[in-house]
């Protein structure tokens, strides 16, 4: 508890991560290798999942209305689930497979990023530990027992994909564990319910998945957070690996200097989840979000510059077949003011309380444990003076 700011939000803190441990999340398929997976569970719980955003995007084919006729096609895509979706309104223009589970891939970092940005204090620094320095591959080479700046390991996640420096950020929330504790409640919160992170780089693990539907609702939160977009559109950064040893990390994103309009996004790959992306890009005052899941390696960004063209071409021409929803509505408590530059594991390294952003049930199972701790308290101090009295 040590990064906690205080013993109330120590307190908070850890009843909000029991509380995510006891309520679990709703039923899903586990994540498979194979090019797309089946949605797991159920009756109202499955199809309340498959309808987010709208009845239509419950299919698994290609979802898109018929354009003008003045209006191009949709370009044939060979992925396994994509969405194109206006960042602006949160109409989807058009869509493949949107909420089928899918392996994430490196596109999962920028839920790390969304998740611990506002709890991280950018000059506070983090003690690599030697799970995040042996962290492979796409690693910045970070050397256990150094110290590193927060917003240092945060471009290193963005720019170069850095699994070490996800594994070192996570970790800096107080352990690893509450990392991804908090990652996952964020989703909840996004109502991104097709989302289980199990780690926080988006290398393949059992049981961790995403969907296009719902990287384009983590691409969402990104584009209204300047910090994301500051670090993500970074071309080019110095990360000093050992004092007076730095090297420099350049932005894998060729969406940024290629494309017109290129704001930023993220590319992963792994050789189960083929290659992974989220692009955004901006053009007279309209942003556009795309995100692909399962193509061919090397084909992502050109893809989803097919994909954007189109988008900004039918974009208030074609009927949107579904919306991105909104974040569940947040608590109404005021955060703690951002800590102080300090070592990760010390007093200050959290900027705020990890309830914040907590889902409304995660929130009541908080309030009934912090109740039944003051009571137990106050029951306590009685007998303790009844005794002395006698």
């Amino acid at each position: 508890m040590g990064a906690l700011r205080s013993t109330t939000a120590g307190l908070t803190a850890a009843c909000c991560l029991a509380g995510i441990a006891a309520l679990g999340t709703p039923a899903r398929a586990g994540a498979s290798p194979r090019p797309s997976a089946s949605p797991a569970g159920t009756g109202a719980a499955q199809a309340s999942r498959l309808t987010v955003g709208g009845p239509q995007l419950a299919g698994s084919g290609v979802i898109v209305s018929d354009p003008p006729s003045s209006a191009p096609r949709l370009p044939g895509v060979p992925a396994t689930a994509y969405v194109v979706a206006d960042a602006g309104t949160g109409q989807v223009l058009a869509a493949k497979d949107p909420h089928g589970l899918l392996l994430p891939a490196s596109t999962l970092k920028v839920l790390t990023a969304i998740t611990l940005i506002p709890l991280l204090n950018p000059d506070a620094t983090v003690v690599a530990t030697k799970r995040a320095a042996s962290a492979t591959p796409n690693d910045v080479g970070l050397v256990p027992g150094q110290q590193y700046k927060v917003s240092d390991l945060f471009r290193a996640l963005l720019l170069i994909s850095a699994n070490d420096a996800a594994i070192a950020l996570a970790q800096a929330t107080g352990s690893y564990g509450k990392g991804i504790a908090l990652m996952n409640a964020e989703a909840q919160h996004l109502q991104a319910y097709d989302v289980v992170a199990k780690d926080p780089n988006g290398l393949d693990a059992p049981g961790q998945h995403v969907s296009a539907y719902d990287l384009a609702l983590i691409a969402r939160r990104a584009l209204a957070m300047p910090a994301f977009m500051a670090y993500d559109s970074t071309l080019k950064a110095t990360f000093p690996v050992r004092p007076h040893k730095p090297v420099t990390l350049y932005n894998q994103n060729s969406l940024l200097t290629e494309y017109p309009g290129g704001i930023g996004g993220k590319i992963g790959w792994t050789e189960a989840a083929g290659a992974t992306y989220i692009g955004l890009a901006r053009r007279n005052g309209v942003t556009l979000i795309v995100t692909i899941l399962h193509c061919r390696p090397l084909t992502e960004v050109t893809y989803a510059e097919r994909l954007l063209d189109w988008g900004f071409a039918v974009d208030g021409k074609v009927r949107p077949v579904g919306t991105l929803v909104s974040p569940l509505p947040a608590p109404s408590a005021t955060r703690p003011p951002k800590a102080k530059a300090t070592t990760a594991g010390q007093p200050g390294a959290v900027q705020a309380a990890p309830a914040a952003g907590m889902p409304a049930a995660v929130l009541a199972a908080v309030g009934a444990l912090i109740a039944l701790a003051a009571a137990a308290a106050v029951t306590l101090l009685l007998l303790r003076r009844r005794a002395a009295v006698r």
